[in-house]
């Protein structure tokens, strides 16, 4: 059963071949076995997830299934989850039990889906690695030496591993694309707003946005369709109205023009990496796509440019965290000031201490002009030449990191983890929609390729990487972990 995609569940479920009770019990099972050697799970919520299941059994019972009705699906631990944990996997919130549902949540939960528990992930999504959390690292189930990428590490690893066929993410650099890519999974960054943020334990409010992990970009287009739309609780949320996005995934993409930057493809690149990503591109071209190579110099300036910025924002959300109106409080303070600095210090890890104090440093008034402000002016120059060469082409197209998956000792640097986000940092800048797909192996880890499309075309990248996986099986690998019963 766990071998099925999530669209094969749904016609399973209306074909009556299994009940959502029986998919949950599949799952739960799954995860009692394999989690302990992934640690992809922060919280199980078991209990819940067959209540929700039986509910959504006597509802298809009586006719009243919503579209994603019993279907099973993880939350990354920094969507509010009302009456269950939510940690953003620090200690900082060990103890925060939210009285209410994020917007994702609840649009999921409203649509029918059986929530298995949540996901571990980088300490308040600070991270490529999915080794900064509080609850330990998240191993990659190809490789358990390895790292799964983060910070939506914990949902891609338990994608891979088939624990559940689904998750929701985060990407605010890259965070759902570069573990899609280390792990084999699909992963969908939407445009800027497309989802709403409500509910989300922020990291850089102007560059994170949610969206949907699974094993196909069909899952990915039939999770948007009920995560996409306007909410008014989200002053950042768009008013452009959502559309069908699995309607239009079996339409050929003959005569699309699919721009190839240079800067994609440095000499630095690893023959690995870049071949299979070549490749995938080749197939593009022979189902009718143009290729048409451009050049983005653009890209020298994204990673310091997205350091800057999101080191800023990220001091700014945090800041709340100070143990009075909530998160960790250290024990019998002497005054206001030790309860704050032992409160903080006690309940952040030390890569999260380190963004607050650049970030801190960024908008001191010795550095506000010369650092942060003349970021954000490179900021638009970015997204400007990324429009202007979407004005040019339908999609860009390259590998969405610079490697495979790292092993557990490798650029745990703050530089070198950066850069493991080089190309695909730019769509986050400048609001774009960007999906990675898997594309082959390299000495037995996942090859991901990336296409970045226009504000709003998340319906086009879906279309076009599912005539991809119609043509080629990496989407169907799975780890030996996985593989077992």
């Amino acid at each position: 059963m766990h071998q099925l995609t999530l669209t094969q569940l749904q016609q399973g479920l209306a074909n009556g071949d299994f009940t959502a009770t029986d998919i949950a019990e599949h799952y739960l099972s799954r995860i009692e076995a394999h989690d302990p050697q992934l640690n992809s799970f922060i919280t199980i919520t078991a209990d819940q997830a067959l209540a929700q299941a039986k509910a959504a059994d006597k509802a298809r019972a009586k006719g009243e299934a919503g579209p994603l009705n019993g279907l099973p699906i993880a939350h990354k631990d920094m969507f509010c989850t009302q009456g269950v944990k939510t940690t953003s996997a620090s200690r900082m919130l060990d103890n925060f039990v939210p009285p209410y549902n994020a917007t994702v949540v609840e649009r999921l939960q409203q649509a029918g889906m059986v929530m298995l528990g949540k996901t571990n992930m980088d300490e308040f999504a600070m991270g490529s690695s999915n080794t900064t959390s509080f609850y330990g690292a998240v191993k990659n189930p190809w490789q358990p030496d390895c790292v799964p990428g983060g910070s939506s590490g914990g949902s891609a690893a338990a994608v891979a591993a088939r624990l559940t066929p689904a998750a929701t993410g985060s990407d605010t650099g890259g965070s759902i694309r570069q573990p899609a890519a280390l792990t084999g999974i699909t992963g969908l960054k939407p445009t800027y707003g497309r989802i709403s943020r409500w509910g989300m334990i922020a990291l850089a409010s102007s560059m994170d946005q949610a969206g949907p992990m699974a094993t196909t970009a069909e899952d990915c287009a039939l999770l948007l369709n009920a995560l996409a739309g306007h909410d008014n609780k989200d002053s950042t949320s768009a008013t452009q109205a959502a559309e069908d996005y699995t309607q239009g995934l079996q339409q050929p993409i003959s005569g699309l023009r699919i721009g190839v930057p240079e800067e994609f493809f440095p000499e630095t690149l690893s023959s690995g990496v870049a071949n299979p990503v070549r490749a995938a591109l080749s197939l593009l071209e022979e189902q009718g796509a143009v290729l048409v190579p451009i050049s983005l110099p653009c890209l020298a300036w994204v990673v310091p440019t997205y350091t800057a910025l999101v080191a800023a924002e990220a001091c700014s959300n945090l800041s709340r965290f100070d143990g009075v109106r909530f998160g960790h409080q250290c024990d019998n303070p002497k005054d206001i000031e030790d309860l704050f600095t032992r409160s903080r210090s006690e309940g952040f890890g030390a890569n999260v201490k380190e963004r607050i104090l650049l970030g801190n440093s960024m908008l001191s008034v010795e550095n506000y002009q010369r650092y942060y402000v003349k970021a954000q002016q490179v900021r638009r120059l970015i997204s400007q030449a990324l429009t202007e060469a979407l004005q040019e082409v339908d999609l860009i197209a390259g590998p969405t990191t610079p490697d495979v998956a790292f092993g557990f000792d490798d650029k745990q640097d703050p530089v070198s983890m950066n850069l493991s986000d080089t190309f695909t940092i730019g769509a986050n800048l400048a609001g774009l929609p960007a999906i990675s797909f898997p594309v082959g192996f390299e000495q037995g880890l996942p090859v991901g390729a990336q296409l970045i499309g226009g504000a709003f075309k998340e319906a086009q990248l879906l279309q076009v990487v599912h005539q991809y996986q119609q043509a080629t099986q990496w989407h169907q690998e799975t780890p030996k972990l996985g593989a077992a019963q």
